[in-house]
């Protein structure tokens, strides 16, 4: 039996590679139960596997599409940029599971006759196929499709349908991206009746220009097109013109739909008119400059892998749009062609990524690369034209991408030359080519913002290897940004959005951002108690894995949006809402849109409270320009800190969202009130022989408890030492921190001073702390003076200097407090670099309710600008705490210690205490987890710090 997993060349036998349509020809799905057998090494079960007189009722069944991986065979495993294989091109080991799949079948009474074709969408990584024992072929390349002709081989009846996937094959050297290795066949398998004289490829090109639309529709065989709403009839080769037609955007995805009939054929056509150009170093799409507000997205489902359905395609797309996004890098392979079918209808711009990538020569110095080496060059172009052909009629695809952390080498330039000779209507990127001699942008990942900022100034120095001032040097200065990808989004983040989109929406070089990645990719379990869990690469007893790497995305592995999509949300909205004196100053941040498909309304609240509330009347408003509209009329005598809140919301449903669906909104403080706070009766305060706080009215506490330290986020803990914090952090002793009780002084009857110092065993470092606490008519009164001590800039750590990540102050209540009312910012968490989601107002949650379920835990549920907060509780006293003027806070049933000693979520349990952090300051969040360090604005530097707080019951 011929094997052909470790031949480098792509396929045999194959079909040439075309157009994904919908046509009313006869089509055979045929996924389902299908026969199964796993075998440890490349050659299967043996040659028997496609003889149809083989018996295989002792075969376990699968379930088609799927990876064997996720349906209870061998392992799935996850790499980040190694290979988990010997780098030995284009050779595997001999350890290498192999699934043997056999389908019966038979065709439907009346299949016509003429062609018949057999298509796989996707097959992971290489498929070896033969029908009623005769062999068609083979094919790599696993988010590509592939077809054999089978006419003459498919009969009415008693069909037999072999596959053999090799696990690993040559061309796994070239799909190295960050994720899950998952074999299999993964998408749908069908067959197609393919009539006589019937269309086998076409190519719609719908341009716009000034108002006007051309369009042509080329065939392999001569056909009609016709466009009803447009009274368009014409054939094929043919080029016509539309005086007036609506342009196709990702705002107002206008599509044309009509039919391509030949012969015994017709197919639906959807033609989106738009042009995209680069014209003066920006980026052009029908004529206007345009910016992706993007994300990457890997096809991911926690139970299923990349096998998705068109409903959870669906449930992407429109929590995508409910939350501004507008564009998707397809990271990093073409996705089911059916998600571009609903990108093309809901409105998405898409970059188009190839299914290349070779980050693991890395570990090799890019020796042997296969861009660079001649016998990959079939394997590598055929996976571009495959892409191309496949997906060249999607209106939504604006950008053709030729992989992704793939290195240099000759390769691109032919891929390059073949797309534009293929394709001249889309522009190309590639990022990792320090020339960007194929590259029509100019692109990077993860720069700081300072290295943003110079990029969007065209000041920015040329990549290493390239001489200033060279040709490609100047060329890559001309040409448009694009940022593929920033801000990751690995566990509690990510930070400092609202800053990376300011930057992006103020030089006219950059067309947009990726933030990586859209969605988290647990795979899901369930333990032996019957919980269920999302495993992550160290879950799986595999060397090398990428751990926790793989949990990076703005939704947890079941959709539930996570706080950075709340975040994103609102730091990429396409409106903005200011106030500037008596105005109301609304920016329309579209590309396209006037604002006419939304409403206005405003609120008026004073300490949170709702005191009146009406519409905004904002006149037209076109794409990119800014109208100014009175404030709404306000009864200024209110009483207290009033907050302006103004709402852009759909005026009508879409497609993604119903009509009143939050777009854009605004806050401002109107005046300088102070807000309100109630009489109160101190109570009597009761201290423990070392100064602590025991009681305060009827109420049994403990603390409070000097605290610089949390449980370290996914971002703390940083790729490498430049962003190595919560390291740091351990290496000084941040995270174990003793205390010391110093004097204690009653200067009056109503104060107590208590001075202590708190620094960890063997070290040097600390911090003074001194308490004075002052009975008063609104409750007592708590100052808190922290001063640093010691060697901050350990020498025995290479002159190691770290700065603490909390200054804040612990105390133990209770577990019988269950709620939260809070007036600061909220509902969500909220830090430094990560708040403008939160808005100003009152709100009340339970304890529970305030965990954010990171998939591993970390520092959550932070709340910043809290004006104060009351806990309460069955049978408890109504502890409040007024901040003077904020305080953040975090209320949770567990330490801090045990939240970082975690591995689940699960593992956290109630300690029978609610623990309350009431702090100066938290610091910033960032995306060091793969990403620049976090900015100096957002740390806490080692400085004397005093904030005061007032507790009463």
């Amino acid at each position: 039996m011929v094997d052909f997993h470790e031949d480098p060349v792509p396929g045999s036998g194959r079909r040439a590679a075309r157009a994904d349509f919908v046509s009313d020809a006869p089509r055979l799905p045929l996924n389902g139960r299908w026969r199964f057998r796993l075998s440890d090494t490349a050659g299967g079960t043996g040659p028997s596997l496609p003889d149809p007189a083989l018996d295989d009722t002792d075969w376990d069944d699968i379930r088609v599409p799927s990876h064997w991986v996720l349906e209870g065979y061998d392992r799935p495993l996850y790499t980040n940029t190694a290979y988990p294989f010997p780098i030995d091109p284009p050779y595997l080991p001999d350890d290498n599971a192999t699934g043997d799949y056999r389908l019966r079948f038979d065709l439907p009474s009346g299949w016509p006759g003429g062609r018949t074709v057999l298509r796989f969408q996707g097959v992971d990584s290489c498929g070896t196929v033969w029908l009623n024992g005769e062999l068609l072929g083979h094919s790599k390349g696993s988010r590509l499709p592939f077809e054999f002709d089978v006419t003459g081989v498919v009969r009415p009846a008693g069909n037999l349908l072999a596959v053999r996937v090799q696990r690993w094959s040559s061309g796994s050297y070239l799909e190295d991206q960050d994720m899950w290795w998952l074999p299999g066949i993964f998408r749908d398998v069908e067959l197609l009746s393919r009539p006589v004289d019937g269309i086998d490829d076409f190519t719609v090109r719908a341009s716009y220009r000034d108002g006007s639309g051309t369009l042509s529709v080329t065939a392999d065989v001569p056909g009609t097109v016709e466009i009803p709403e447009l009274g368009l009839v014409f054939g094929t080769g043919e080029r016509v013109t539309i005086d007036r037609v609506e342009p196709w955007s990702a705002e107002r995805p206008r599509l044309y739909r009509g039919t391509l009939s030949a012969a015994g054929e017709t197919i639906e056509l959807a033609a989106g008119f738009r042009t995209v150009e680069i014209i003066g170093g920006r980026l052009l799409i029908n004529g206007v400059p345009v910016l992706f507000r993007g994300v990457n997205r890997h096809e991911h489902d926690p139970d299923r892998g990349r096998s998705l359905d068109r409903d959870t395609m669906i449930r992407d797309i429109e929590l995508m749009k409910r939350h501004n996004v507008n564009a998707v890098r397809t990271a990093h392979y073409p996705p089911h062609p059916e998600f571009l079918r609903l990108c093309d209808e809901y409105g998405l711009w898409v970059v188009d990524e190839c299914d290349i990538e070779t980050h693991g020569f890395i570990y090799a110095g890019w020796e042997g690369n296969p861009p660079g080496e001649p016998m990959w060059r079939d394997a590598l172009l055929d996976r571009a034209r495959r892409m191309v052909e496949r997906d060249k009629n999607h209106p939504s695809v604006v950008v053709w991408s030729l992989g992704n952390e793939s290195g240099a080498g000759a390769a691109f330039g032919d891929i390059e030359r073949y797309i534009r000779h293929r394709d001249p209507t889309r522009p190309l990127h590639y990022e990792r080519d320090p020339s960007y001699r194929h590259s029509d942008f100019h692109s990077l990942m993860y720069p700081s913002l300072d290295d943003l900022e110079r990029i969007g100034q065209r000041k920015e120095d040329p990549p290493e290897g390239v001489l200033p001032e060279s040709d490609d040097d100047v060329r890559r200065r001309g040409l448009p940004f694009l940022l593929c990808e920033y801000a990751h989004a690995m566990g509690n983040g990510p930070g400092s959005l609202a800053d990376y989109q300011a930057i992006l929406e103020s030089y006219e070089r950059f067309c947009g951002a990726f933030v990586w990645e859209w969605i988290d990719h647990g795979l899901a379990e369930v333990d032996s108690l019957g919980r269920r869990y999302y495993r992550h690469g160290g879950d799986i007893g595999y060397q090398p894995n990428g751990e926790r790497f793989c949990l990076d995305g703005l939704l947890f592995p079941d959709r539930t949006p996570s706080p950075g999509l709340g975040e994103l949300r609102k730091a990429i909205e396409p409106v903005g809402i200011a106030v500037d004196g008596g105005f109301v100053v609304v920016t329309n941040k579209y590309d396209v849109l006037s604002l006419g498909h939304l409403a206005f309304r405003w609120r008026a609240e004073v300490d949170g409270v709702l005191e009146d509330e009406g519409t905004l009347t904002v006149p037209d408003c076109p794409a990119r320009s800014v109208v100014r509209v009175p404030l709404p009329a306000l009864d200024h005598g209110f009483e207290g800190e009033v907050w302006l809140t103004v709402e852009a919301v759909l005026a009508e449903a879409a497609r993604w969202a119903p009509a009143g669906h939050v777009v854009a909104f605004g806050q401002a403080r109107s005046g300088s009130g102070a807000h309100r706070r109630p009489a109160r009766a101190p109570g009597r305060a009761v201290f423990s022989a070392d100064g602590r706080l025991v009681r305060l009215g009827d109420l049994e506490l403990d603390g409070p408890v000097f605290d610089v330290w949390r449980a370290p986020t996914e971002n703390d803990r940083g790729q490498g030492p430049r962003n190595a914090l919560a390291a740091d952090w351990e290496a000084v002793g941040l995270d174990r921190f003793l205390h010391r009780r110093g004097e204690i002084e009653r200067p009056d009857g109503d104060t107590i001073v208590v001075r202590g110092r708190s620094g960890p065993a063997t070290r040097t470092l600390g911090f003074r702390t001194t308490y004075t606490y002052r009975r008063r008519d609104d409750g007592l009164h708590l100052l808190i003076e922290a001063d640093p001590v010691g060697d901050w800039d350990d020498t025995a750590y290479g002159h190691l200097t770290v700065s603490p990540p909390r200054m804040g102050v612990r105390f133990a209540l209770p577990g019988g407090y269950s709620e939260v009312t809070w007036f600061g910012r909220g509902p969500g968490e909220s830090y430094a670099d990560s708040h403008a989601a939160a808005r100003v107002g009152r709100y009340t949650a339970a304890i529970d309710a305030l965990q954010t379920p990171y998939l591993v835990p970390q520092e959550n549920g932070n709340h910043v600008e809290t004006r104060w907060l009351e806990l309460s509780g069955q049978g408890l006293p109504t502890l409040r705490v007024d901040g003077e003027p904020h305080l953040d806070f975090t209320a949770r049933r567990w330490t801090s210690e045990a939240l970082r000693a975690a591995r689940r979520p699960h593992d956290l349990t109630d300690s029978g205490r609610v623990w309350l952090n009431l702090d100066h300051a938290q610091q910033g969040i960032g995306s060091a987890s793969c990403g620049p360090a976090l900015p100096e604005r957002y740390r806490l530097p080692v400085r004397r710090y005093t904030w005061s707080m007032t507790l009463s019951v």
